[in-house]
């Protein structure tokens, strides 16, 4: 099969541009692929090619992320609920009405959102690190976050604005990668993301969403439930050294999903950096087997 570009796309969605990376045969299966904090979808740049030839890839910048338009926090309700809302929108109004889920971190609780409004419209789930139980959340990682969400005020938002900056966001990339792997990691992946992150109204946009995460966390039953009814198919492909999501998270799937099929990765967060090849392999066969190709 030949080689599929990859377009660079806009649309507008409640008179805001979304910005979004598309490649593959329009009549393939759909994959749709939702990025986390604080990337893009840069991060997929590796992965569309090699799943291109057989389905049809679709990676947005969530608002205010990315080359997708960034109103303020005064200007735009920066809620995950909000969030989830505009990319089920985002959906419709590229034609999308039956897809796969790629989750990746912030990319779980707005796609899992998603999937609890229109179960039909998801043939499967493939999540990278992203998480929906307790037992995922990494203590020491998520200590500033919680008290922020516990109690918002000048010290608490303080304590987690290092996130953001370009050693936090270098943090992310590096830790729990093995010595043997960190030659792979690009550092233009963490600066990149540091650059957009500086841009002005990072900082509200940021804080809020990291303030309003704790409204996942209510939904975590929601999202469990949603597993055990729908038995949609799922595959974790996980970085087993990721001290954010950490791997309890991927095995828990199978408490409400039997037969998730579930792979701990030698690598960290951002998985992606440097075993793109082999997540690549692992979701065209299980979308291949669970969801089937074009003839």
């Amino acid at each position: 099969m030949a080689e599929q570009q990859i377009h660079h796309r806009t649309v507008t969605v409640r008179g805001h541009e979304i910005f979004y990376r598309e490649a593959g045969p329009a009549d393939a299966p759909a994959l749709l692929l939702l990025h986390g904090f604080p990337t893009s979808s840069y991060m997929f740049r590796d992965l569309i090619p090699r799943l291109a030839g057989s389905f049809r890839v679709i990676a947005p910048d969530h608002l205010g992320f990315g080359h997708s338009a960034a109103p303020s926090a005064q200007e735009f309700d920066y809620t995950f609920a909000e969030l989830a809302a505009l990319t089920s929108e985002f959906t419709e109004e590229i034609g999308l009405d039956r897809f796969a889920l790629y989750i990746q971190d912030y990319g779980a609780p707005i796609g899992l959102r998603l999937a609890l409004a229109h179960p039909e419209r998801i043939t499967a789930i493939v999540t990278q690190n992203g998480n929906a139980y307790e037992e995922g959340l990494g203590a020491e990682a998520w200590a500033p976050v919680l008290a922020l969400i516990a109690d918002r005020n000048p010290k608490t938002e303080a304590q987690v604005r290092a996130i953001r900056s370009l050693d936090g966001i270098r943090w992310q990339y590096e830790t729990g990668v093995p010595a043997e792997y960190r030659s792979l990691l690009n550092p233009d992946a963490w600066h990149h993301d540091a650059a957009l992150m500086a841009r002005e109204g990072q900082d509200d946009i940021q804080l809020g969403l990291i303030a309003d995460y704790g409204d996942n966390f209510a939904l975590y039953p929601a999202f469990q439930e949603y597993f055990r009814t729908s038995r949609v198919p799922l595959l974790a492909v996980w970085g087993e050294g990721d001290e954010v999501f950490v791997p309890a998270g991927a095995e828990a799937f199978r408490r409400d999903l039997p037969d998730a099929e579930i792979h701990l990765l030698p690598t960290g967060h951002f998985a992606l950096e440097t075993h793109a090849p082999a997540i690549a392999e692992l979701i065209g066969d299980f979308l291949t087997r669970r969801v089937g190709v074009r003839p």
